[in-house]
């Protein structure tokens, strides 16, 4: 269990200025990535963006999920492995994301984004041949996903189509890292009955494809109950009575798992969500809600191992979720499920206030403490 688990503060490594920048610069694909994205959802919403390329809102999703989200995890692996050939991951889905947006065929960038996810899968395939521990097994199987989702892409399959994929590569990849960062609370057997939840989540992901409308519902049902899990048994349940960093990260974490909840329902209960207000509904519950949420969840231990830079809680880091949630009540509830446009449109413009303000939050606060680390030694 990590010292956060335990309700400490993370403890980075000390930092190696010639490990740290390029470790940064595999971050910039990644960070250009997100920047393109909320670009095209600015685009999709109907509201003025910087940028006004054709191809932007085709390719916004895979800029998000696979182009930022894909690249952050990809990177952490390797780091995890330090095997000099592991950040071809981070650097294929980064560069890949990128060249969805280059003037050359589409394919060229989704091969690229191929090759990056089977690096990763090749990661986990070196970490589970070091240990064989069952929560490696679940993300090696949402990184299977990840590359399923992208041949069929490049085999022409409408993306609506794929975005079962895309979410069993996030729910599976998250899940799998809050079983190895909460291990003991969850019990000697979690990791086998993860295993079996997710196997059923894949079975789903393969039905939704081949028979949407029974598939669907499977899908909804297993994504419930793979959520309904991780939640009962994550450790958040207890640290959310705690304070300061311990809290505000339960409190991401159970947010997130209420929004998957909402996307498992949705396909449940309606079915297949290809357009309009579901598949918005389902999208932004589970990419905003479930997945931007456990990456701020996370942020404050998984970038100081990644930048060997210190991420310090401050309660400023609160604001970006509260504002995230509450604009996704707005945009989801008002919005899709009642048809409010304003409601929508706003909700999707303060969602990407809230990213963009995190964003803006853990910059500043590694580089307040990289300095005062600096000057604290400078005076020593």
């Amino acid at each position: 269990m990590t010292a956060v688990d335990r309700g400490g503060p993370p403890r980075p490594a000390p930092a190696r200025p010639a490990t740290v920048l390029p470790r940064a610069l595999l971050l910039v694909p990644g960070g250009l990535a997100l920047l393109a994205g909320v670009d095209a959802a600015l685009l999709l919403l109907g509201v003025p963006a910087p940028v006004t390329a054709d191809r932007l809102p085709q390719v916004h999703g895979v800029l998000l999920v696979l182009g930022f989200v894909g690249t952050l995890i990809a990177l952490e692996r390797a780091i995890a492995l330090r095997w000099t050939a592991g950040y071809l991951g981070p650097l294929g889905l980064g560069v890949g994301g990128l060249l969805l947006l280059a003037p050359v065929p589409l394919a060229v960038g989704i091969s690229v984004q191929l090759l990056g996810a089977a690096s990763l899968l090749g990661v986990y395939v070196a970490l589970w041949r070091r240990q064989r521990d069952d929560a490696v097994l679940v993300q090696a199987l949402g990184a299977v996903l990840a590359a399923g989702a992208l041949l069929l892409w490049l085999g022409e399959i409408p993306f609506p189509l794929l975005l079962p994929w895309l979410v069993g590569f996030v729910v599976l990849t998250i899940g799998g890292e809050r079983l190895e960062l909460a291990r003991l609370s969850m019990g000697p057997r979690a990791g086998g009955t993860l295993v079996l939840l997710s196997g059923g989540l894949i079975g789903g992901t393969v039905a939704a494809l081949l028979w949407p409308a029974a598939g669907t519902a499977l899908l909804g049902a297993a994504l419930l109950a793979l959520v309904g899990w991780l939640a009962a048994h994550d450790v958040a349940r207890h640290t959310i009575r705690s304070t300061g960093l311990p809290r505000f990260m339960a409190a991401c974490m159970l947010a997130g798992y209420a929004w998957l909840g909402v996307a498992g329902a949705i396909w449940l209960v309606g079915g297949p969500a290809t357009a309009g207000a579901r598949y918005d509904a389902v999208v932004h519950a589970v990419f905003l809600g479930f997945t931007l949420s456990m990456i701020m969840a996370h942020a404050p231990v998984i970038l100081p191992t990644v930048l060997r830079r210190p991420l310090p809680y401050s309660p400023a880091l609160a604001v970006p979720p509260v504002l995230l949630h509450a604009s996704l009540v707005l945009r989801l509830w008002l919005g899709d499920a009642h048809g409010v446009v304003g409601a929508w449109r706003w909700g999707g413009v303060l969602n990407i206030a809230a990213v963009l303000l995190f964003v803006v939050l853990a910059a500043g606060s590694v580089a307040l403490a990289a300095h005062r680390a600096g000057t604290a030694g400078g005076t020593t």
